[in-house]
Parts: structure tokens; sequence; C-alpha cells
């Protein structure tokens, strides 16, 4: 995305996070820019004083990209369950940083050690179960390759933290292109 979808982008974010913490109306959603356009699955992680408050995304859809955003964002600002007990609130959007990350499609690999730390996300399956991580928390963490996947497996799908040895658990890799804005005082 070049630096004026990415405004753009951002934008739809901010003011649907926004919306759906005061009950205001929506942004319209509108372009004919085919980049934003495309069925593109994303993730729409928000911030406070540097604390997650909400990351809500999908690998893959039917629908068009600014379309996803906006319901990634709300969902983000309302329905991550790690926050359902203290949900985002109109105080805290004056310091709320929004982070958009686009995902390439999900690739499945037989050798997970392959991912590359800060590069590559991970999804983690087995069944019905499921976790993953973007890309930027290697980063963040400082995690070895070991511990993300140990961490995805038993943090986020809620397996044991080896089951990503096992050839029965699915691991997919995939990309993202992260981009970012502090907040401005919504």
């Amino acid at each position: 995305m070049n630096e004026e979808q990415q405004h753009i982008l951002l934008a739809i974010a901010r003011d649907t996070v926004k919306a759906a913490v005061t009950g205001g109306p929506g942004p319209a959603i509108q372009s004919d820019d085919p980049d934003l356009l495309a069925p593109y699955g994303c993730f729409v992680t928000l911030k406070c004083q540097g604390r997650l408050r909400g990351c809500i995304g999908q690998f893959i859809s039917d629908r068009p990209l600014i379309e996803l955003i906006a319901e990634m964002a709300a969902a983000s600002a309302t329905k991550d369950p790690r926050f359902f007990g203290h949900p985002l609130t109109a105080r805290e959007l004056g310091d709320l940083d929004i982070e958009i990350s686009i995902l390439s499609p999900l690739e499945r690999t037989n050798d997970p050690l392959s991912l590359r730390l800060g590069i590559d996300g991970i999804y983690i399956k087995r069944g019905y179960i499921s976790g993953c991580f973007l890309p930027q928390v290697a980063a963040e963490t400082g995690w070895s390759k070991e511990e993300f996947l140990s961490f995805c497996c038993s943090h986020k799908a809620g397996l044991a933290p080896d089951a990503w040895k096992d050839p029965q658990t699915e691991v997919y890799l995939f990309t993202a292109e992260v981009f970012g804005a502090p907040s401005r005082g919504l």
C-alpha cells in the first residue's frame, strides 16, 4: 500500500473505532482504488499507552479490504474476548494507537522452524482448535523460533506447547504489511 492508501485505511479504522465506542455514526466507506477493493485478509490492533486493547482479524476475505478494515476495527474495539470485562472506553480514544496488518495468503509448512522471525506470522491449527501470532509479535517479545511456536500453541490455541512438532498439527506461515499511526486525540 502506498502512503495515501495507508492514510485512507487508518482514517477508516480510526473513525470506525470512535463510532463503535461512542455509538456515533460510522464513516462512509467507499473507494474506486483497486487495491482497497481487493479481498485481502487483515488484522487491526489497538493499543493504549503501549498496552494491547484489542486485536481482531481475518485471514481470508471475499469482501473489499476497505470494508474488512472497518469491520475488524469495530470488532477490535468492542468484541475482543480478552477485554469483555473492561472494553475500550471513550476516555481512551485520545491515547489510542492503531496498527493495521494486511496479510499474505497462508502457506502450509512441513518445517515450522523455517519461519523467519519478525517476517513470518504463524497460524497453528489442530482439528477445530487454532491460534495465531502476527509477525511483529516475535520482534516485540524477543522470542526464539521455538518459543514463538510454543507460545502460539499454548497461549493462543490452548494446545500443548510442543504441539507444533506433531504431524497432525497444521502450521501455516504468512507475511504482513504492517503500518500504523499514533493517537491523534480521537
